[in-house]
């Protein structure tokens, strides 16, 4: 189940030259490749993002169908090393929004993305709340927001779930791709991919 799990990541080798070559226009703001995230230190060795194929393909149809919103995608992360889950316990041990690294994260699997929305031009719109912001103004159902906020993640939300991904309650940015279930943990650097 590992190897096929490490094959599925292998044939989706060089993702971003997936995004580059499929999705031109997407907008990579990799947090944990900087200091700019919850844990205050990077964490990625470079700002690349991985998901295993069908996701990453999933992802093209997202940006097709918001462009016609007039809208873009922006990602903040992918594919996400065990290692690295094990670091961001050990700062936020709380299951609401850092999955325990003993069972693992959608991330360590190739199969979840965090994502945001951006003009058609590149542009910031207004959301919810900033990336890793851990508290209940992040929730997905959260009312006590600014009306264009809430538009805005209505908007992401449905982009994503029309094309196979499913949000959780605790962080509007947070999309899980369908396949997932009985998938390995992996724990492969990004410069290894």
């Amino acid at each position: 189940q590992a190897e096929d799990g490490i094959r599925d990541v292998e044939r989706s080798r060089g993702l971003g030259d997936v995004y580059k070559r499929q999705v031109p226009d997407i907008v990579l703001d990799i947090r944990y490749a900087t200091t700019n995230n919850f844990v205050g230190e990077v964490l990625y060795s470079s700002a690349r993002c991985f998901l295993v194929k069908d996701a990453a393909l999933a992802l093209k149809e997202v940006q097709q169908d918001l462009k016609k919103q007039g809208y873009r995608l922006k990602v903040f992360d992918g594919y996400r090393p065990l290692s690295v889950q094990k670091r961001m316990w050990e700062i936020l041990p709380d299951s609401r929004y850092v999955a325990d690294p003993k069972g693992g994260s959608r991330h360590n699997r190739g199969y979840a993305v965090d994502v945001s929305l951006l003009d058609i031009d590149g542009n910031a719109v207004l959301m919810p709340t900033k990336f890793d912001d851990f508290s209940e103004k992040a929730h997905s159902d959260y009312t006590d927001l600014p009306e264009e906020a809430i538009k805005h993640r209505k908007i992401l939300r449905d982009a994503m779930e029309k094309q196979g991904f499913t949000g959780i309650d605790t962080e509007w940015w947070h999309f899980d791709y369908k396949g997932y279930e009985g998938k390995p943990n992996l724990d492969i650097s990004i410069d290894d991919l």
